[in-house]
């Protein structure tokens, strides 16, 4: 299966895989498969640590809990790659984790995720690994990259929408056999997604009526429009702490994204 996503970044995948490969809830393999159910190891990226690729490997479902914590932020732990623990030489995803404004420093556009995800004897069947996209999970993205919406899965070469450039999946299904590729199969054209799309618009149209507000947008760190960054800037000036009982109003600097503020006086 080859995903292709529009509108989001590579932490969309994160929830997706971690129900495929982890939870029997959704993947029933693990418990009927020897194969399946001796389970995956995890290898993730910090995608915040850019002066090297700084990963981690985990192993499910020893480590189930663990992997939770980390896959939970999907902004900066990213799934890089999942391989059998039956047969370890056998990958079974390969996915991109490339972070655009890591590089540039600024927004240059959507990341666009793309994921190779194998399916079938020793891995998940195709409908298990289906069954988790019927979430339809709220991911990171949409308009100027900076909402949290739905992703919808939708069928090749779906054009973007006019609400709210709606986050949306592809996937294309390939099958190799005695040696010979063939496909792309189009694997969520059935009509039975149609029900998961309109899923998709009614949990969007809920969110996009909390306007800018969290969680319908995302947080500062996250921002990747750079104007609201510059207004904070602006305010920063204009904020005072009163002091401690002697009437003195000491300036106090609002924290950038991600930092805590220091105060500069004593505790109250």
């Amino acid at each position: 299966m080859v995903l292709t996503a529009d509108k989001t970044e590579p932490g969309a995948f994160n929830l997706l895989l971690y129900l495929t490969f982890c939870d029997p809830m959704y993947c029933s393999g693990l418990l009927l498969s020897p194969d399946v159910g001796k389970g995956f190891s995890f290898t993730i990226v910090d995608v915040n640590h850019t002066d090297a690729e700084r990963e981690i490997t985990l192993r499910a479902p020893e480590d189930l809990y663990d992997l939770a914590a980390l896959l939970r932020d999907t902004g900066r732990f990213v799934i890089k790659s999942i391989h059998s623990r039956a047969h370890p030489d056998e990958q079974a995803a390969s996915l991109s984790t490339t972070r655009l404004k890591n590089i540039a420093g600024r927004y240059v556009g959507k990341d666009d995720p793309v994921a190779i995800v194998r399916t079938q004897k020793i891995f998940p069947a195709t409908e298990e690994f289906g069954l988790a996209f019927s979430k339809v999970p709220y991911v990171a993205g949409d308009c100027r990259g900076s909402h949290n919406m739905p992703l919808a899965p939708v069928p090749l070469n779906t054009d973007s929408s006019i609400f709210y450039c709606l986050p949306m999946v592809s996937a294309a299904g390939y099958s190799v056999r005695d040696g010979v590729l063939t496909g792309p199969m189009d694997l969520f054209q059935n009509p039975v997604w149609e029900v998961f799309r309109n899923k998709a618009v009614r949990k969007g149209a809920e969110m996009r009526a909390q306007g800018f507000f969290n969680p319908a947008m995302l947080g500062m760190e996250e921002l990747e429009y750079g104007g609201i960054v510059e207004r904070l800037k602006a305010l920063d000036q204009r904020f005072v702490l009163n002091g401690g009982g002697n009437g003195d109003r000491a300036r106090h600097a609002v924290a950038p994204a991600g930092r805590k503020a220091q105060s500069p006086g004593r505790s109250r």
